[in-house]
């Protein structure tokens, strides 16, 4: 190896030479900047890996004190947001001081790349103006808290639950997996459907044939058996309002009926009302309501000629109305 080295300075690499000058300050950089400037680098990237360290440990306990000790979700999914973007800005400004302290060690000059970063910062904040629009934007929204993470909303046309936020994209996933990322600066309008409570309508049709209090006494007990039931008992927020005959559309009256709930839990209720409305319906020989069926049956006995009244008719079950034969759109 000596033999070696002894024969490589010699002809142009010899001591004195050009490429031997060259070489000998090469060596000379190389054992200051492993003797001052190594050093340094790896305390600064001991310091920066440190600062993460602190920072993850902050927002990860900051989570955590919100989960065991928070009153409402709302305040827990606020409280997540708050932790990805302070975890996201926090990371990029320590990053940047790390390379500007590399740069400094390499024997850059920062003074001017700043000046000059200060100049090409204008000219791409001129550029990149929906950028800055979707960080301003992303501010406001954690400020005025419009939505957090874990939040079901309805934003720039799309539906889904938000799974992260920066200051500069939203991040959605709708009920069939879809993922959607949304610039905050598309965002316009929030519909929030996470906050407080839910409220569902369920509009129940019924032929014309039935009697509506009877109808309306039906829907009721059934609305209050599942508001009472042990599985949804927990769910209701007040008691079903059934509204009684809200419109009539051919041979079919609608009955509405509302539920309140708590915030995105109405779907289950709704869904067993529905099954025992189904049900329901049947005991009580009642037809759906049908706007095309025609209905021809009365309840009152027309009086005859001479004042005295006329046989009743018989009663009729209306489930056995055969239905209408005819299309009522080509009248074939």
């Amino acid at each position: 190896m000596l033999a070696f080295l002894l024969s490589w300075r010699s002809g142009w690499f010899a001591e004195g030479r050009f490429l031997g000058k060259v070489i000998d300050e090469w060596v000379g950089d190389t054992q200051e900047f492993i003797r001052l400037k190594a050093p340094r680098l790896v305390v600064d990237a001991l310091i920066a890996f440190l600062l993460y360290r602190i920072l993850k440990l902050i927002t990860t306990r900051m989570v955590r004190i919100a989960e065991e000790h928070a009153a409402a979700y709302s305040r827990v999914a606020q409280v997540k947001t708050m932790a990805s973007v302070i975890r996201a800005t926090g990371m990029a400004i320590i990053l940047s001081i790390l390379a500007m302290q590399v740069l400094s060690s390499m024997g850059v000059d920062l003074a001017p790349l700043l000046a000059s970063a200060g100049v090409a910062g204008v000219a791409i904040g001129l550029a990149a103006q929906n950028i800055v629009r979707d960080m301003l934007n992303g501010v406001l929204i954690l400020l005025e808290d419009q939505f957090n993470v874990g939040n079901n909303i309805r934003i720039a046309g799309v539906t889904g639950v938000v799974e992260s936020m920066t200051l500069r994209k939203t991040t959605l996933r709708d009920a069939d997996g879809t993922l959607y990322v949304v610039p905050n600066s598309q965002i316009t309008t929030v519909a929030n459907l996470s906050v407080d409570y839910s409220v569902a309508t369920v509009n129940v049709s019924v032929d014309f044939s039935a009697n509506p209090d009877k109808v309306t006494e039906i829907l009721r007990s059934l609305a209050m058996d599942v508001r009472n039931s042990e599985e949804f008992r927990d769910v209701f927020m007040a008691d079903p309002q059934v509204l009684g005959v809200d419109a009539v559309k051919g041979s079919e009256l609608i009955f509405p009926v509302i539920f309140k709930t708590r915030a995105t839990q109405q779907y289950a209720p709704v869904r067993e009302f529905r099954r025992r409305v189904r049900l329901a319906l049947e005991e009580s020989h009642l037809l759906p309501g049908d706007p095309y069926r025609v209905y021809t049956g009365g309840d009152h006995a027309t009086p005859a000629p001479g004042g005295a009244p006329a046989a009743e008719p018989p009663k009729h079950d209306p489930t056995t109305i055969k239905p209408q034969e005819s299309n009522p759109f080509s009248g074939n």
